[in-house]
């Protein structure tokens, strides 16, 4: 089984920075891309920005410039680095790992970004 633990949300003003973190553990053999969905209130799970194995990096256009995600694979962590937030990137931040052909997700994490 494998386990994702996230951590860093929180209550942050608008034109604040918030960093998220996202290990994996258990029965890890070769993680492929990681990335990072957000569900807004009343809206649907989407994207925010994947990683592959390689490092190549895809980001949603809402927030292309502002987050930046990474990776340590040493540590089976994905991160995703958060500037100059906005009140609409409130939501529950779910981070995804795929392995081998499996996904598997985090529990969530609330991001509260206030105006």
């Amino acid at each position: 089984q494998v386990q994702l633990v996230e951590s860093g949300g929180g209550l942050v003003q608008a034109g604040g920075s918030l960093r998220l973190s996202c290990a994996a553990s258990g029965s890890i053999f070769s993680i492929n891309s990681m990335g990072w969905y957000r569900q807004g209130p009343g809206k649907q799970r989407g994207l925010v920005a994947t990683i592959s194995s390689g490092g190549s990096t895809n980001y949603a256009d809402a927030v292309k410039g502002r987050f930046t995600i990474s990776r340590d694979n040493a540590k089976n962590t994905v991160y995703l680095q958060m500037n100059s937030l906005k009140p609409e990137d409130t939501g529950v931040y779910y981070c995804k790992v795929v392995i081998t052909v499996a996904s598997y997700w985090g529990q969530g994490t609330q991001v509260t970004v206030s105006s």
